[in-house]
């Protein structure tokens, strides 16, 4: 699910479901829930939005906003966002209405409700202003509201109430007629206002889940759309300054989707995917949440505008890839809790190693499997995913970590579902091939679990590591015992002596903050509130060309003073720093200034990595080659 990417720096830490049947009364029962957005009557930035339930025949009923919302594992409370909450009768009165938490409002008298009606502010601004308290959404799957662009991330805008989740939803958008506006939600007609300023737009959703799985972007947007054999590819991208264009992205993300497609073979796939790209200017009013959110059959993507473009164009492979690995899992393969999801009190699966873990492993193989890159590079991939993982509670069960994702300590280990879950993966994909004599894979097992199950027939919790094992082998169960339900670390080299690698050391591509691995080429001085280069700085090959010495001062990034309150920020945009990309750096060493004015060049380090065993055996060097490329 969420890809959740969020960038803090010195530490640079990466950071972008109920299990029962809901009941159902019959109170409106058969009827559509008429929703309305008007973009064209934002008051002091929020929009309103008008509910329409139909006739309830029960006295009290309570309306909700998620509290958590599918792929985030984290608190939202997007109830926080809605102001003015008002329900009126059918005579133009005010109903009772009493907010018993955060995100629900019970109402008195239902039987003579007409319509909800209230404002809702957008995250990003409040994201930025820390306006509210508490925890915020991550911004892939928060809400923009500016005059020249919208992310309808529709969770954050329209609600449910606890026994109609299963009715239909129509949906009115009114905006600027000259907006451009991509949403994947069935479009239903659109009509112009009699003077043609404003055009209403139509939607339907099947079932409130339809409604959070089908984001919506308005605005002056960039709009590519092309087809990647039989799936049509939406591509919207919104760029402040007019920096990137789609047109740009349109064949990597082309190129990329058909390699995925080619990876997936026959799986069931989608008729449509759409991606939307938000790029964010960088400043305080700007969202700084990168990565991505993850939907059935779209994601809403996050990045910075001042990324290059090749850097840009590989965080979109990077970040998008995994994304669409989700029509996988959980869209084809998913329990009860994913299915039935509950958004204000939620249970989680046991199984995030699936659904991020093995799409997270998805991503990285399909490029070397598909000749995008090379195999050292894939063998960098996957010693930095070993190291970071250690970083974390390598021994800690994740069965458990993922059943209780929202508490601490497992919260905090939440980020090891990309490493480790990937890792596992990757050990499972080894396990199977090496037991089947190349013939099985952790997709071709993936490709048996949709055909099993699909997107309309949740599996059992607790039963599906034992049928997996009964699908499988024996080692296959024995690893999901003692690695996965169990709270063993897996021993990483068993594996890569099945398929001839060792450890050694090689030049491996690193960026322009560590110096390979997780050697942070930076330290600090508190006392005196100075960052400074650390001998690690001269083990990185760009910083060592530009002549830095260890204990040279930064003063300045790009005209910005760095400071230890600023270095957070800085680092962070450091992060996305590509080859190519001019850079202004001014150092203090020892009262003189020193200044770095150039162009990044690649970026390497002499570090620890997966080498070539010329010692494997036929059979090894058979094994490598049947995971690698088939």
């Amino acid at each position: 699910m969420n890809k959740y990417i969020a960038l803090t720096v010195l530490s640079v830490v990466l950071v972008a479901c109920g299990p029962t049947k809901p009941k159902v009364d019959d109170s409106a029962l058969n009827n559509p829930i008429v929703t309305s957005l008007n973009l064209s009557e934002v008051k002091e930035d929020k929009v309103p939005v008008i509910i329409n339930p139909g006739r309830f025949s029960t006295e009290t009923v309570t309306y909700r906003l998620p509290r958590v919302v599918q792929g985030t594992y984290s608190v939202s409370d997007f109830g926080k966002y809605a102001d003015d909450f008002k329900a009126i009768d059918y005579d133009g009165n005010a109903l009772s209405v009493n907010k018993i938490d955060t995100n629900s409002w019970t109402i008195s008298n239902a039987t003579q409700l007409d319509r909800i009606e209230y404002y809702v502010n957008d995250t990003y601004d409040i994201e930025t202003s820390g306006g509210i308290q508490g925890e915020q959404p991550f911004s892939p799957a928060g809400t923009n509201i500016e005059p020249e662009n919208y992310v309808l991330n529709l969770h954050g805008f329209v609600g449910y109430f606890d026994s109609l989740k299963n009715n239909a939803y129509t949906l009115d958008v009114t905006a600027p007629s000259d907006f451009v506006r991509t949403s994947a939600l069935e479009s239903k007609g659109s009509r112009t206002s009699d003077d043609g300023t404003m055009m209403t737009s139509s939607y339907y959703a099947p079932r409130y889940f339809d409604i959070t799985d089908n984001p919506m972007m308005y605005g002056k947007l960039d709009v590519e759309e092309f087809m990647v054999g039989d799936i049509k590819i939406v591509l919207s991208l919104y760029s402040p300054t007019g920096q990137h264009t789609a047109s740009s992205l349109k064949e990597t993300v082309y190129k990329m989707m058909e390699a995925q497609k080619a990876y997936l073979g026959d799986i069931n796939s989608t008729p449509r995917y759409d991606i939307y790209v938000y790029l964010s200017k960088g400043d305080e009013t700007s969202p700084k949440g990168f990565g991505a959110l993850e939907h059935h059959t779209s994601t809403v993507v996050v990045f910075p505008e001042d990324s290059s473009l090749e850097g840009l164009k590989a965080s979109m492979i990077d970040v998008v890839a995994h994304e669409f690995f989700h029509i996988v899992t959980p869209l084809s393969v998913h329990s009860e809790d994913v299915h039935y999801f509950d958004y204000n009190n939620p249970t989680f699966s046991k199984h995030l190693w699936m659904y991020e873990g093995v799409t997270e492993y998805f991503a990285q193989h399909f490029q070397i499997y598909e000749g995008l890159i090379d195999n050292n590079k894939f063998y960098n991939t996957v010693m930095e995913k070993i190291n970071t993982s250690k970083n974390l509670d390598d021994a800690m069960s994740f069965t458990i970590m993922s059943e209780n994702v929202l508490e601490d300590p497992y919260a905090s280990n939440y980020y090891n579902v990309y490493m480790k879950g990937a890792l596992i993966g990757m050990c499972i994909d080894i396990l199977m091939r090496k037991e089947s004599d190349g013939q099985r894979s952790m997709l071709s097992l993936m490709k048996e679990l949709s055909n099993k199950y699909g997107k309309n027939k949740p599996f059992v919790d607790d039963d599906i590591i034992d049928e997996i094992t009964a699908m499988t082998y024996p080692s296959i169960g024995e690893f999901f015992k003692t690695h996965v339900e169990g709270d063993v670390p897996i021993n990483y080299n068993e594996f890569f002596e099945m398929v001839g690698l060792i450890k050694g050391e090689a030049e491996v591509p690193t960026n322009y903050i560590f110096a390979g691995g997780q050697n942070i080429i930076f330290d600090a001085d508190p006392q005196k509130g100075e960052i400074f280069f650390s001998e690690m700085a001269l083990k990185n090959s760009f910083w060592a060309t530009q002549g830095v010495q260890a204990g040279d001062v930064i003063k300045k990034v790009n005209g910005q003073e760095m400071s230890l309150m600023k270095a957070q920020e800085i680092v962070t945009g450091m992060f996305s720093w590509q080859e190519g990309q001019d850079i202004d750096v001014e150092l203090d060493r020892g009262g003189e200034t020193i200044s770095i004015k150039t162009k990044l060049t690649k970026a390497t380090a002499v570090s620890e990595s997966l080498v070539e065993d010329e010692n494997a055996s036929e059979a090894q060097v058979a094994l490598r080659n049947a995971w690698l490329k088939g």
